[in-house]
């Protein structure tokens, strides 16, 4: 591959290349990468910077990791891709046992998905075969909690909050669903009943056509970056029981350590009839995503009028993909994550406090290796990104969320730079 000029390159991107979130021609600074090692990205101007996003919450381990290369050039010396319909490999044999090891006992069975969109698709799709093979096919819509977010496909876009997934732009396309109020009680706080009410009043008026409630446990992602009380899910997964309708959890964002739990359901001590991982699930080598299914669901769809799951994505059980996270596990279990986490959390409560004094902060929250300061009005991210990269670090502001989700083995010092960055660039605003 031809390296190109700094300046080139930049004025290629800007011609072709369509971001995420972004409009064609893209007029926002864009920061072109070299390389990646460890906790830094390395640009093609040669700064240096520490990564507080870890690529979306993706590369827990850093990045050029040499487990996960070593493991990633083992399995291409075998095969990278092979389809996955009537045909087995190895990596995903073994990656579906350590998932179904590690997850919440009831989950027994593993559907290997390209991203974390397609995963809550396909665990949508699960709930409304699941029923129609139980004989009520009536069982089509989904409850969710407002200030979710499932991704940006059509179905994971309808249970996503429908101010912030702007979906009025999409009203006669999406199917409308139920949405409850979101919590209120934030993850420290006293419990009280009354914050799961319109949850409750929703699932006893609908729970004739409801096929599942789905949402994010404990943390809520890019709908807010919200923390809410763990009781909420127990009290969540008591209510579903009652009312005969399945529970999804989105772990995407939540799965693998991030909240200081391995996954936050945890917290609440409960199990998903689904649950959908990704981000984390490759240590962000490469796209790789799963939907887990209890048996009490899988053993229906043998007898249904289809006889089988109607899903297949054409790349499902990369046995790259499969071999890196199967790697990337292994590297989990080879150190005290939590142990870690729980440090990175301290560091960022301390540090971050001082930002609860300056006049655009209205919040400053903390839980595992994720902190937030939510701000008064949304920031100018033209303006405010510059900012961060002059300080030497890599965050990604939305809306009016200055956060970061560092990875696990950063250290003190780097973590430093992330907080002093994040009070100096919201200091000025």
């Amino acid at each position: 591959m031809k390296t190109l000029p700094t300046a080139e390159l930049l004025t290629l991107d800007r011609r072709h290349v369509w971001h995420p979130y972004a409009a064609m021609p893209h007029t926002g600074p864009v920061f072109p990468v070299r390389s990646a090692q460890g906790v830094y990205l390395e640009l093609e101007t040669g700064e240096r910077l520490v990564d507080g996003m870890s690529s979306w919450w993706t590369c827990i381990h850093g990045y050029n990791h040499p487990r996960l290369n070593q493991a990633a050039q083992e399995q291409m010396g075998k095969m990278s891709h092979v389809m996955f319909g009537g045909l087995t490999h190895q990596p995903a044999v073994q990656l579906a046992q350590r998932l179904v090891q590690l997850s919440p006992e009831p989950l027994q069975h593993v559907f290997f998905c390209d991203s974390g969109s397609v995963a809550v698709e396909v665990a949508l799709k699960m709930a409304i075969q699941y029923w129609h093979n139980r004989g009520q096919p009536q069982k089509q819509h989904f409850l969710t909690i407002r200030h979710g977010y499932h991704g940006d496909t059509f179905a994971a876009m309808a249970v996503c909050d429908p101010v912030n997934g702007m979906h009025h732009l999409f009203r006669n396309s999406l199917v409308e669903q139920y949405f409850a109020e979101a919590p209120q009680i934030p993850f420290e706080g006293v419990w009280q009943e009354a914050d799961i009410a319109s949850f409750a009043a929703i699932l006893e008026a609908h729970h004739g056509d409801i096929a599942a409630a789905i949402f994010e446990p404990v943390v809520q992602g890019a709908g807010g970056m919200r923390f809410y009380h763990p009781t909420y899910v127990r009290r969540a997964r008591e209510l579903c029981d009652r009312f005969g309708v399945l529970l999804i959890l989105d772990e995407i964002a939540t799965g693998f350590g991030r909240t200081g739990q391995r996954f936050a359901c945890e917290y609440a001590g409960i199990s998903p009839d689904l649950m959908c991982v990704g981000k984390a699930l490759t240590g962000g080598f490469m796209s790789l995503a799963a939907t887990l299914a209890t048996s009490e669901i899988s053993q229906t769809f043998a007898q249904g009028e289809a006889g089988v799951f109607m899903h297949g994505p054409t790349f499902m059980a990369n046995p790259l993909a499969c071999a890196v996270a199967l790697e990337n596990l292994a590297i989990l279990d080879s150190y005290d994550w939590a142990g870690q986490v729980n440090r990175i959390e301290a560091q960022l409560k301390q540090e971050l406090a001082p930002c609860r004094h300056l006049p655009a902060v209205k919040e400053v929250r903390v839980l595992g290796a994720i902190a937030v300061v939510e701000l008064h009005q949304p920031v100018d991210m033209n303006t405010v990104q510059p900012q961060f990269v002059e300080q030497g670090v890599w965050l990604r502001p939305f809306g009016r969320l200055v956060y970061t989700m560092p990875p696990y083995i950063i250290e003190s010092e780097p973590l430093s730079r992330i907080t002093k960055a994040i009070f100096a660039v919201v200091s000025r605003l």
